[in-house]
């Protein structure tokens, strides 16, 4: 039976990530959360309290709940994992619709959420790995899986001007290497780390923008639509989640595809 934990399964891509892999029965889910009680509340609701289902109350951030939510875990899956998703994010909203010269004008304020997302997007990530991995090595798949996103190709922030999201860009930069690092050291256990961007994905992060904000966003898209010309929108999280997983199914060290950073296409086309 193979087994998965999966982060940030409350909403989103998350939730959906849970989902999608709990369709099948024969699949072991385990879902970190901050707060468990209203997810247990969907699961049950939404998805009928699916036996192959197990939510365990970890914030990625908090050491000592991450080291219990992967003791819990062995007692769950025997010691074995298969696969890992570091899917939980923090999204600053300081610089969703501006460029980093604006943001840097309230230096205190883009001090803070410079260290928030580096935080959570990159050093609880590395520990996040760390506790599970005995699991990891222990079991058969041995997929170790980031959530990123194409904002931290440089060739694209240069070639379309992708000035907003800088500091969730930085972030998911650092994610991508400290992803590449580990599989550098453990690709030769047999593990496959990989950096996976989910494409633009409805998620409800640019809800009710002001017209400035407004402005600002169509400007993005109209540059996002001049990089891919038959670019509609996001897209759904169901239709996302999907392409991810056949990309994770479909990469190997055989391969050469540890420690790559691909998109939901399975190559350099974020969108």
């Amino acid at each position: 039976m193979p087994s998965y934990v999966i982060t940030g399964v409350s909403r989103g891509l998350g939730w959906e990530f849970m989902k999608q892999i709990s369709d099948n029965p024969a699949n072991i889910v385990i879902g970190l959360v901050r707060d468990k009680p209203p997810t247990d509340k969907r699961v049950a609701e939404e998805l009928d309290s699916r036996p192959n289902i197990t939510i365990l109350e970890a914030d990625i951030a908090n050491h000592a709940q991450l080291k219990k939510a992967a003791a819990d875990t062995i007692a769950i899956t025997g010691g074995r994992l298969d696969y890992l998703i570091a899917n939980a994010a923090y999204v600053s909203s300081l610089d969703q619709y501006d460029d980093i010269g604006t943001t840097l004008a309230e230096p205190r304020l883009f001090s803070e959420e410079f260290r928030t997302t580096m935080e959570i997007n990159v050093l609880a990530n590395i520990h996040l790995y760390n506790a599970f991995l005995p699991q990891i090595l222990a079991g058969v798949t041995k997929k170790v899986v980031a959530i990123s996103s194409g904002i931290a190709d440089i060739d694209w922030i240069n070639d379309y001007d992708i000035e907003e999201l800088a500091i969730n860009a930085m972030s998911k930069a650092a994610l991508n290497v400290a992803t590449a690092k580990f599989n550098a050291r453990y690709k030769r256990d047999g593990v496959l780390f990989l950096s996976v961007c989910p494409g633009l994905v409805d998620t409800g992060h640019f809800v009710e923008p002001t017209p400035e904000q407004q402005a600002r966003l169509g400007g993005m898209l109209t540059r996002f639509s001049k990089y891919a010309p038959d670019f509609k929108g996001p897209i759904p999280a169901a239709e996302s989640v999907k392409a991810v997983l056949s990309v994770v199914e479909n990469s190997s060290i055989e391969k050469g595809d540890g420690g790559r950073f691909l998109s939901h296409f399975g190559d350099k086309q974020w969108l």
